[in-house]
């Protein structure tokens, strides 16, 4: 769909209409409209819930203030995990979120986020806007009353936070691992025990031991939450969130009453949203590391044994799911032909160009 290719430029024309100092003329005489928008983090993670604000704003300057978007924490109108259902029945126009919270409605919502071994930040942008990806999904959230536009990434995740060294697959038996979204599966077929539990809520867990370790999303994110605290080692990468997406939903009815204008400003919006959470962390992210490790974190890499291991055991479960889920099957197999070439082309310049640059540090 051409409205789709168009928001990867949108944002920049935004941006200029708003250094020019004023509304664009069709909005200035635009309908008065105020949405509230429920998101599924807290307002302590700026990042993670600041795309939400990102975008919010972005619709209120682009239309002189006459369209707004408030932006609620997770808790504030409905529960981390109640958005879909309150998009769905009309209590919030919007929310922000990620997909795979909701993989037990369907395990296709897994896939608008990420799943064990699918693609990184960009691979997942170049699937969605000239793989075919948002048609898929399109065509997927119609049953679900829901119109989704992405607006987020982390980049590649961390493996989380262990009391204990995880050396071997067999480490992971009996384990009760703190894991979004669908990759839960994937830890039980390999003797886990996972957790699916808010942002806010995983410290206190972590720290009465209801749980014995916990991912959430990267070094910044994990230090505000303290988890260094508590656990030693932190483990890298997280294998089953490689770019993962947060999405902006929008119920169907209220998306179809907003003017085409008004429309294509969310959109753009929206991708600001999804550059600038993804330049966020990438921005903060090495620092957060760097006082971590200082302050006593041991890192560690998962061995090539439990990544194997672990791959093994996603497509047994891809297998088994898309024997269940027609939707889930039909968005996974495009994901998966169009991930071949991703990473032949990657293996290439972007590998090659990588892996030389982490060795400057050796010159002189």
């Amino acid at each position: 769909m051409e409205r789709r290719k168009f928001i990867g430029t949108a944002g920049a024309g935004m941006a200029g209409i708003l250094a020019a100092g004023s509304a664009p003329a069709f909005a200035q005489g635009g309908p008065e409209i105020k949405w509230r928008l429920a998101s599924s983090f807290p307002k302590s993670l700026d990042t993670i819930y600041g795309a939400a604000e990102v975008m919010s704003k972005r619709v209120a300057a682009s239309t002189g203030g006459r369209f707004q978007i408030q932006v609620f924490a997770a808790g504030e109108i409905v529960p981390a995990f109640g958005v879909v259902d309150a998009v769905q029945n009309g209590t919030v126009q919007a929310a922000h979120t990620a997909p795979y919270y909701f993989w037990g409605k369907d395990a296709a919502f897994a896939l608008d986020t990420a799943i064990p071994f699918s693609l990184n930040a960009r691979q997942t942008n170049a699937w969605q806007i000239f793989g075919g990806g948002n048609e898929l999904f399109d065509e997927f959230y119609k049953s679900y009353n829901i119109y989704r536009v992405a607006c987020g990434n982390t980049g590649a995740q961390m493996g989380g936070w262990f009391r204990k060294e995880i050396k071997t697959p067999e480490d992971w038996k009996g384990l009760k691992f703190r894991i979004g979204g669908f990759a839960g599966k994937v830890i039980e077929k390999m003797g886990g025990v996972p957790q699916l539990l808010p942002g806010g809520d995983i410290y206190p867990a972590l720290e009465k031991g209801t749980i014995d370790a916990a991912e959430w999303v990267g070094p910044y994110d994990d230090e505000k939450l303290g988890f260094n605290k508590i656990a030693k080692y932190y483990y890298y990468p997280g294998w089953w969130e490689g770019g993962p997406q947060l999405v902006c939903y929008f119920n169907q009815a209220e998306w179809a009453k907003l003017p085409k204008e008004y429309q294509s400003i969310v959109e753009a919006a929206c991708a600001e949203g999804n550059v600038w959470m993804l330049a966020k962390y990438d921005a903060q992210n090495p620092a957060a590391l760097k006082r971590l490790v200082a302050g006593g974190t041991q890192l560690r890499a998962f061995s090539r044994e439990i990544m194997v291991a672990s791959y093994k055991a996603a497509l047994e479960v891809y297998k088994e799911t898309m024997d269940k889920s027609p939707a889930f099957k039909k968005i996974y197999e495009s994901m998966v032909k169009f991930r071949e070439d991703q990473l032949l082309w990657f293996r290439v310049a972007e590998k090659g160009y990588d892996d030389f640059m982490h060795t400057i540090q050796t010159i002189k």
